[in-house]
């Protein structure tokens, strides 16, 4: 039986709203929008987004390289609803990645660029995943993940982090699932350190500012939070990588 955290069918319909304003998914997309290099030549680039949720990065993607093809793989079925109504041009698919399932001929092997983010945090088996996720790439294919870094706080774990990462614990991850990797390292320093403070030590309440009680949306105080650290996140220094955001840059190897 599922816990409440393992529930994403729940989650992304109580936590919508919450994980669009959030500034930290906005500074996590300009960081994968950088390092997957798709500005370069965007035509003929496919994309797997591994555990695409409700679709918010394949919306921006979609937006910003409206050339490439888009294919979002996710576990719960009210992601692949919420996305699917987002990005009508994109594909999603439901599919339990944590278990070995035939890909369809259209898309195996199919993608080019592929990003997993903040993914690995909530499973007990990321190898796994990571591992069956190649089924989906061809040979090169360009992978970008990103996990959180530094302490959980009472917020992590309520919404099911197991685990967070060194750069040195997801280069390991990478490399035993049979990726080449490129890059790891922690980045955000040091708004974005600053900000996993500020959600640590606000504990359990910050679970009712998200939340709101009897489903209410967000509170104004976790507005107010979210837009300082939005403008904040723009100052943080790209050169030194000792932030608490933690970053990997892999490719899939040829057969």
């Amino acid at each position: 039986m599922l816990n409440f955290e393992d529930d994403w069918n729940e989650h992304w319909g109580k936590y919508a709203e919450s994980a669009a304003i959030n500034p930290a998914q906005k500074y996590r997309r300009d960081l994968i929008y950088s390092l997957l290099n798709l500005s370069r030549n965007p035509h003929g680039c496919r994309l797997l987004d591994i555990g695409s949720g409700q679709g918010d990065l394949i919306a921006s993607l979609h937006q910003r390289f409206p050339e490439v093809q888009l294919l979002g793989v996710e576990l719960s079925r009210s992601g692949v609803e919420i996305a699917t109504g987002k990005v009508s041009a994109a594909t999603f698919i439901e599919r339990d990645l944590l278990r070995p399932a035939p890909v369809s001929a259209e898309h195996a092997h199919w993608a080019t660029h592929a990003v997993c983010s903040e993914v690995l945090e909530h499973l007990d088996s990321p190898r796994t995943l990571l591992e069956n996720a190649r089924a989906y790439m061809t040979a090169g294919c360009r992978l970008v993940v990103t996990v959180p870094g530094g302490p959980r706080s009472a917020f992590d774990k309520h919404i099911g982090h197991r685990r967070h990462f060194t750069p040195d614990d997801l280069r390991k991850l990478l490399a035993d699932a049979g990726y080449i990797v490129d890059a790891a390292y922690g980045t955000g320093f040091p708004f974005f350190n600053l900000y996993r403070c500020v959600v640590i030590l606000r504990g359990k309440r910050l679970i009712e500012d998200v939340t709101g009680e009897a489903d209410r949306p967000s509170s104004p105080v976790a507005r107010a939070i979210m837009l300082a650290f939005d403008i904040l996140f723009r100052l943080n220094l790209r050169s030194l990588r000792c932030g608490w955001q933690v970053v990997g840059v892999a490719r899939n190897p040829p057969a």
